[in-house]
């Protein structure tokens, strides 16, 4: 059985002892059946990350960071989350018997809030946090000074943050790598903060270095509208990533401050990746036709990337015969009103016995 730490010597280095794993990572990578296709692109393929412990690619981050508290001696984990880096965390620090305290932003899904209380976090909402920018820096900031206290860290899913834990979102590179040894295009990845570009571009070039990789995907960067940090000003060329007012309604992608967002942008250009642009109507659209084309049940930040993927081959960004991976990173039962939303138009009637062949 193959185990998430066989790439300990890429990664930030944790003492054997110390090394934490709930059967994370080796993901399933498949390839389009139908929405591929039906768009010209037969190299389509999914990275379905909901198989991960925890339902989302956050358990990469999370295997690492608190690996890292555990070689340290530290008992208190100080987050901050929309709700997958949250979930994640509080089963990490579950398994390791560690304290987890996660503040959310204020529209974080109910579904996501249950999970870390049943894996035992104490956590609480913070008004205005991730739709204003200001607000969500002053968040972090205090979060910081927690985190600072000898028996605590603070665990953020950002390289600015914590790059320890980061360091563990690299694997999923490494994975793609051996997946699809021939080579892929594109890499499209959903962006809030950016970690996940960053992580996927420094992944992918440390291979290179290597010489284990036969070319450089490009990593491409796809944000909602409502949150244009950072695929904006990397799509017009712009060394910097930008703070905006949050309007997106997609869960998971709600961070009007920059985080990650320089670090991005240098990224994913460095690869030849650029950013793309997706409107929230798009992103259900893209998460409906995964579940009833595909049989891929995601949340609608799952969906981002195939949304981005499907815009860059309709404007002619990507080539109709390039190998493109969609990262689809969590599962649709993390945001049960986006669930609601899907099935909006559908209903399950009560039928008597002696209808079932009308049926």
């Amino acid at each position: 059985m193959m185990n998430i730490w066989r790439w300990a010597d890429l990664l930030e280095p944790v003492p054997e002892g110390a090394q934490l794993t709930l059967g994370e990572g080796d993901t399933a990578l498949i390839r389009s059946r139908r929405i591929g296709p039906s768009v010209g692109l037969p190299n389509l393929f999914f990275k379905l990350e909901h198989g991960n412990a925890s339902g989302s690619y956050k358990d990469r981050f999370a295997f690492s960071a608190i690996s890292h508290m555990v070689a340290r001696g530290q008992k208190k984990c100080i987050a901050t989350s929309s709700g997958n880096t949250g979930a994640a965390l509080a089963a990490y620090c579950a398994a390791a018997g560690i304290e987890c305290r996660i503040a959310l932003v204020e529209g974080a899904p109910r579904g996501k809030m249950m999970q870390m209380m049943a894996y035992g976090a104490k956590i609480a909402r913070i008004r205005k946090f991730g739709t204003d920018a200001a607000t969500t820096t002053a968040v972090f900031e205090k979060l910081k000074e927690l985190g600072e206290r000898p028996d605590s860290a603070l665990q953020i899913s950002a390289f600015v943050y914590s790059p320890l834990g980061m360091s563990g979102v690299q694997t999923m590179a490494f994975e793609l790598a051996e997946q699809l040894p021939e080579g892929i295009d594109h890499v499209f990845c959903p962006a809030g903060g950016g970690g996940l570009c960053v992580a996927m571009a420094q992944g992918f070039q440390r291979l290179q270095e290597r010489g284990q990789l036969p070319r450089l995907p490009s990593v491409e960067c796809v944000q909602p509208t409502g949150n244009n940090t950072i695929a904006g000003p990397l799509r017009e060329g712009r060394d910097h990533a930008q703070e905006i007012a949050c309007t997106t309604e997609v869960s998971g992608l709600q961070v009007a401050s920059v985080v990650d967002g320089h670090l991005a942008v240098q990224g994913c250009r460095a690869t030849g990746g650029t950013g793309h642009l997706v409107t929230d109507e798009f992103v259900w659209e893209t998460q409906r036709r995964l579940a009833r084309e595909e049989g891929v049940f995601t949340e609608p930040a799952g969906a981002v990337a195939l949304a981005g993927a499907l815009q860059a081959a309709e404007q002619g960004d990507v080539s109709r015969d390039a190998k493109i991976v969609c990262v689809v990173s969590g599962s649709g039962f993390k945001d049960t009103h986006a669930v609601d939303r899907m099935n909006q138009d559908v209903d399950c009637p009560m039928l008597d016995m002696d209808a079932i062949d009308g049926w």
